[in-house]
This record gives structure tokens, C-alpha cells and sequence, in this order.
């Protein structure tokens, strides 16, 4: 189960995905300066998941580069 389609369109820009990442793992860091284990220990693990999902083992869909009208080409 996935709870982050990588294939949507907001995440096909590579600073995007880098920024969602980079957001929650500053937020990790943010809870853990703070002194709160479990939240930062949850942020931790949103962090890896969103890494894994959108930097890792992100692969663009080949179909959805163009406009989608191939064959309107006349």
C-alpha cells in the first residue's frame, strides 16, 4: 500500500520532491532539538518513507511526458 503516488503531477519536478524531503526532515530535526523522542521518531520515519518514495525509488512515467495528444496529429 502506498500512501504517496509518485506518479501524480505535482510530484514530476525534482525540487519538489526534494523540498517535501527536505521539509520533513527538518521537521525530524526540529523535534528531536526540542527534546520530543516520539514525535521525532515519527517525523524520522515519514522522512525515510518520503525519501524512499519520491528520491529513491522515484521512476517518471514515460507516458505522461507529453500533452497526451498523440494522436491528434494530423
Amino acid at each position: 500500500m502506498k500512501f504517496i503516488d509518485p506518479d501524480h503531477p505535482f510530484y514530476r519536478p525534482l525540487w519538489v520532491r526534494l523540498l517535501l524531503v527536505g521539509f520533513c526532515a527538518g521537521w525530524t530535526a526540529l523535534e528531536f532539538y526540542n527534546g520530543e523522542q516520539t514525535w521525532g521518531t515519527i517525523f524520522l520515519v515519514v522522512s525515510a518513507y518520503a525519501f524512499a518514495q519520491l528520491v529513491l525509488f522515484y521512476k517518471p512515467s514515460g507516458g505522461k511526458a507529453g500533452s497526451g495528444r498523440d494522436g491528434d496529429a494530423k
